[in-house]
């Protein structure tokens, strides 16, 4: 766990804790780096690696060594989703590793019909982290007898 930008109320130990859990849980074999840094870091690595000059919550970084591969995070962008999603900062981090570490383990939510967003939906049960914002929108929506669309909330 290499902290660049620190997250108030979170932990680098509990987070590499939480990692090794959700490494496991995920089936991810080998080593992984998390880093959490500045959205601006973030938004030079999304330039450089996807062409894309956004900032975005969380990146992967598949490994052809031997290893599992990388995941940057960035804090800022974290913290501001734990408040709009009214979970705690620690609990967005963890989401966004268990979501990194999908992708290292080969799934892609922009092309695989649902698949890893299923995975993510057991795998946060599993790991006791909160419900997602489509989840969350969905129960709303059966407790109040109406239906909408949350959108998709978008993380490379």
């Amino acid at each position: 766990m290499i902290v660049h930008s620190k997250v108030r109320g979170v932990s680098a130990r509990a987070l590499g804790q939480f990692a090794a859990r959700a490494q496991r849980a995920a089936g991810v074999r080998g080593e992984v780096d998390v880093l959490i840094t500045s959205s601006a870091e973030l938004r030079r690595l999304n330039r450089r690696f996807r062409g894309m000059d956004t900032a975005t919550d969380v990146l992967s970084f598949p490994s052809a060594d031997g290893t599992a591969g990388d995941i940057a995070i960035a804090a800022e962008v974290g913290a501001r989703n734990a408040r709009r999603l009214g979970h705690r900062a620690a609990d967005e981090m963890k989401i966004l590793i268990l979501h990194g570490l999908l992708h290292l383990a080969g799934y892609d939510h922009e092309t695989d019909a649902g698949e890893m967003a299923r995975k993510e939906v057991r795998l946060r049960r599993a790991l006791g982290l909160p419900a997602a914002l489509i989840e969350r929108t969905a129960e709303a929506g059966r407790q109040n007898g109406t239906r909408r669309n949350a959108g998709k909330r978008r993380r490379s």
